[in-house]
């Protein structure tokens, strides 16, 4: 399970440093998604992605610390689109998102495309359509990841 996930990380680590190299931004391909071996993470995706169970079939206890590293993943890494939904705590909603700094949406599509190739499904603006419904992203970023897929 440790190797198995170790190796998955370092494989999209490489992808995503190609084409963060690509993009002009070859230091956050070296220092993307650092976290992911911390504890707090490491544990938790080893866990979910390589463990015993089925996705869909993971305890309780597993699905909640999960959610936590994922969690803590986004708020970490700013190149999660996530990370720039501000949430407005007096009302429980949220101010729409803030648009994201060029660097971080540069990493954002690296991230998708080595996310893409490492596990075998490179066809990132397939993706994209698939899952654009479901994120939040300013006019201005969701303009410039189109333009550039």
């Amino acid at each position: 399970m440790f190797w198995r996930y170790l190796q998955y990380l370092l494989r999209h680590k490489w992808y995503v440093f190609i084409e963060c190299c690509k993009l002009g931004i070859p230091w956050h391909g070296i220092t993307h998604d650092l976290s992911k071996f911390l504890p707090s993470e490491w544990r938790p995706y080893m866990m979910t992605y390589y463990g015993s169970w089925k996705f869909d079939q993971r305890p309780d206890w597993l699905v909640a610390i999960y959610k936590l590293a994922w969690l803590k993943h986004q708020h970490r890494n700013l190149h999660h689109w996530q990370f720039w939904v501000l949430i407005n705590d007096t009302d429980k909603h949220h101010d729409g998102p803030l648009p994201m700094s060029d660097k971080y949406r540069r990493e954002m599509l690296a991230d998708w495309r080595g996310a893409g190739k490492a596990l075998g499904k490179p066809d990132t603006k397939t993706w994209y359509k698939q899952h654009a419904e479901n994120m939040e992203l300013h006019p201005e970023t969701r303009t410039w990841i189109e333009a550039n897929l």
